[in-house]
């Protein structure tokens, strides 16, 4: 599903000028003023490469919203009428059926254009207070938070305690390559 706007995109590298990998609409202000967009394109791109995926075939769009809207889009598609950190929207199904098994790899449309893997929203207000309740930069917070979101869109899940270990080492291992502290270690 798109729930937000599709537009053709190729990873970059912020200094680059071609279309980027993800793109960013930020209702909310703030996340314009963070500096959603240039965040969001680093760790989505991470994401991929890490994984072996090529982020020139693919597109992603990113919501930077607050609580009441994705309080709203939580129950519109989760029946949680709450505000949370972040949702994801995958364009394909690629989750294993095997507990613990790495999810299907995104097949590119070739002749089409970039792919499209799907959308990942996140509230400004969650976000914040969740990085300061756990004494972590919110850049570091957010970078996180779209590493997980991206993965959710690529298959990844942790509802099973298998899949939620793999899910969990992949961010780590991301979030690493960016110099940012394993968000599941008790040490950091």
């Amino acid at each position: 599903m798109n729930a937000f706007k599709k537009r053709p995109g190729k990873c970059i590298e912020l200094t680059a000028s071609v279309q980027p990998l993800t793109e960013v609409i930020a209702e909310d202000p703030r996340w314009e003023a963070f500096g959603l967009t240039g965040r969001a394109e680093v760790a989505a791109c991470a994401a991929l490469r890490h994984l072996g995926i090529d982020p020139a075939d693919y597109e992603i769009s990113v919501l930077g919203t607050d609580d009441a809207r994705i309080a709203a889009l939580n129950g519109d598609f989760r029946g949680k009428p709450a505000p949370t950190n972040v949702l994801s929207w995958p364009a394909d199904a690629l989750g294993p059926e095997t507990a613990g098994a790495k999810p299907g790899m995104p097949q590119p449309d070739g002749l089409f254009g970039a792919h499209f893997l799907g959308d990942v929203a996140l509230a400004w207000d969650t976000c914040a207070r969740e990085a300061a309740d756990g004494g972590k930069t919110l850049e570091a917070h957010v970078t996180h938070l779209v590493v997980h979101g991206v993965l959710h869109l690529l298959g990844y899940d942790h509802i099973r305690d298998e899949d939620a270990t793999l899910m969990e080492r992949q961010e780590s291992e991301i979030l690493g390559k960016l110099g940012i502290a394993d968000p599941y270690s008790e040490d950091r």
